[in-house]
């Protein structure tokens, strides 16, 4: 298997490398031997790349995040978070992720579910889960405990498996279809969890679920807004945009 590093330049931008033993181009860095130049270093070195210092870091989730390669847009750690939270998601549980895109959520599931859990991802895009596909392999070498990993391709009502899932999570452009095919899959007391850019697709989660059976506990939108230091002192909101990113909806079989 693949050896990854983290390295951070000192504006804070992160670079996820392979370690390999061959001069091989890194986008940002240029051409390295990245096993030559890490051969020394420990977490925390500073280290000269061309004109730019800088410092091996730990390979934790942050950083995988801030460093993953992209294509789909990614869900948000405070979504991601929310997720988690209200999803109930622990250690053990077997968790049906549709669709996978650049990988940005099943980082954070594979990092809560541990050796003992299951992850299923589902995307119908070659284009997208190969990416995607790239962020998990990363995880795999980086966390101290990885789950089983099951991904599929195709859409996820056409192709989700005979399991008894905890959680499902549901982010695509048409939610109804998949809604149908997978809340039969769902233990009693399982929850299923929606994400829909807008209204009209929130209100059709909500009336598909209760179609399929599930009683939805919480639907709305969460809201983000930095605050930083103002040169004259005192603190004041970042300037940019509310941090609203979708519509969430989170139902329960009962």
């Amino acid at each position: 298997m693949a050896e990854y590093s983290v390295l951070m330049e000192k504006e804070g931008k992160i670079h996820v490398v392979e370690v390999t033993n061959e001069m091989v181009k890194h986008k940002g860095l240029g051409v390295l031997n990245t096993a030559d130049l890490l051969a020394e270093s420990q977490i925390g070195d500073e280290i000269l790349v061309g004109q730019k210092y800088l410092t091996v870091m730990p390979s934790r989730l942050p950083e995988l995040i801030a460093g993953m390669a992209r294509r789909a847009q990614t869900i948000s750690p405070k979504d991601a978070g929310t997720f988690i939270t209200k999803l109930g998601i622990g250690s053990g549980d077997v968790v049906l992720e549709a669709g996978l895109g650049s990988g940005g959520l099943s980082l954070h599931l594979a990092r809560v579910l541990g050796n003992s859990g299951h992850l299923v991802t589902a995307e119908p895009r070659n284009e997208h889960a190969k990416v995607g596909l790239v962020n998990l392999e990363r995880a795999t070498e980086c966390f101290p405990e990885f789950p089983k990993h099951t991904h599929l391709e195709g859409m996820v009502e056409d192709v989700v498996p005979d399991l008894d899932f905890d959680a499902i999570i549901l982010d695509m452009p048409v939610h109804s279809p998949a809604i149908k095919a997978c809340a039969p899959k769902l233990k009693f007391g399982g929850r299923i969890a929606c994400y829909a850019p807008t209204t009209s697709q929130l209100e059709n989660c909500w009336k598909t679920c209760e179609e399929s059976g599930l009683t939805v506990e919480w639907a709305g939108e969460l809201m983000e807004r930095q605050w930083g230091l103002t040169s004259k002192g005192g603190m004041r909101p970042v300037n940019g945009p509310f941090g609203h990113t979708a519509f969430l909806l989170f139902a329960q079989k009962r």
